[in-house]
């Protein structure tokens, strides 16, 4: 298997999706509780709960991040987590009764199968009950729906997904990334600087975003990005003890990977979020490795989330079956 964020113990990963609707969602469970925060960077984020995530905040632990399709309509599927989480007991203690804390983010998938359908309590429910240590990839849970390279409007995207990775430490410390990229701009191998996915001219081959930037007029290009708003969600956990403020500053330092592999980023057009979970099982190495080796992580993942993606809802995907055809999921 290859290396995914539940490699950090504490962590487990549920999908749940609609494949006629193609929209879903995934939930990254820390049941035990874990130091919460959060980085949004672009310009059309879709949240829930994030306030809490502010270092100043009183809460301290948060239970589940929710990754939701659906664009606003999906973050009802936080609900189902939240009622899963409070059948097992689990939640901030208020002295009356658990309360689960669970921030939550959405991409606009509504651009790609039925619009009138999207992620509820049920489907949050159910990722959380799908939850476990094996992480599939591609294009299932929230990334069911997600494209990216949508600069010439969704007719000319690629198809994206879910990707995960992660890294051990030398002291043993773990740092796993997951990705849900719905991006408006191109996704790129950030070691070789490769084109792995984006806009596609009429024969099929890749064209340059950054060069119809400079060529297009604004009313081309607001016409594109509104066809089809864009999102790249990330979750960071890392089993190393942090502080509220520390676990903030990774999360702002994870947020490179972003700008490491999609051109362009943090748009107007898109909602860039970036959560971390630091499960304290560990010493801390410090801020400057964890925050410098998520954003390694998290480009791998970004990569991930494209060369796992098969061809789906008629945008075509990289990722190919074993007689060398794009798979049509």
């Amino acid at each position: 298997m290859s290396p995914s964020i539940t490699d950090v113990s504490g962590v487990l990963v549920g999908h749940a999706q609609d494949g006629a609707a193609l929209t879903g969602c995934t939930v990254v469970l820390a049941p035990e509780g874990a130091v919460g925060a959060v980085d949004v960077r672009g310009g059309a984020p879709g949240t829930r709960e994030t306030d809490l995530l502010a270092p100043v905040a009183t809460v301290d632990m948060v239970h589940a991040v929710a990754l939701c399709g659906g664009s606003a309509f999906g973050l009802a599927a936080a609900t189902g987590v939240v009622q899963w989480l409070s059948e097992q007991g689990i939640g901030f203690p208020t002295g009356v009764r658990p309360v689960p804390i669970v921030p939550a983010a959405v991409i606009f998938d509504l651009a790609i199968g039925d619009a009138d359908r999207f992620p509820d309590a049920a489907m949050g429910y159910a990722a959380c009950s799908a939850a476990g240590a094996s992480v599939s990839e591609g294009c299932v849970g929230a990334g069911i729906g997600a494209t990216v390279g949508k600069i010439r409007g969704m007719q000319y995207a690629m198809k994206s997904g879910v990707g995960t990775w992660s890294e051990r430490l030398v002291d043993g410390v773990v740092v796993g990334a997951l990705a849900v990229c719905n991006a408006f701009g191109d996704v790129y191998d950030e070691r070789s600087g490769r084109l792995l996915a984006g806009a596609r001219a009429d024969d099929g081959s890749f064209v340059d975003a950054m060069a119809l930037l400079r060529g297009a007029g604004p009313a081309l290009l607001w016409s594109a990005a509104s066809e089809g708003q864009n999102t790249t969600l990330a979750v960071i956990a890392t089993d190393a003890r942090l502080t509220k403020a520390e676990a903030t500053k990774v999360a702002q330092m994870a947020q490179d990977a972003l700008a490491r592999t999609i051109r362009p980023v943090h748009t107007p057009f898109d909602g860039d979020t970036v959560f971390v979970l630091a499960t304290g099982r560990r010493a801390s190495p410090g801020v400057l490795p964890l925050g410098a080796i998520a954003a390694e992580v998290l480009a791998r993942a970004i990569e991930r989330s494209v060369t796992q993606a098969w061809s789906l809802g008629g945008v075509p995907g990289m990722r190919r079956d074993a007689g060398g055809e794009r798979r049509e999921g």
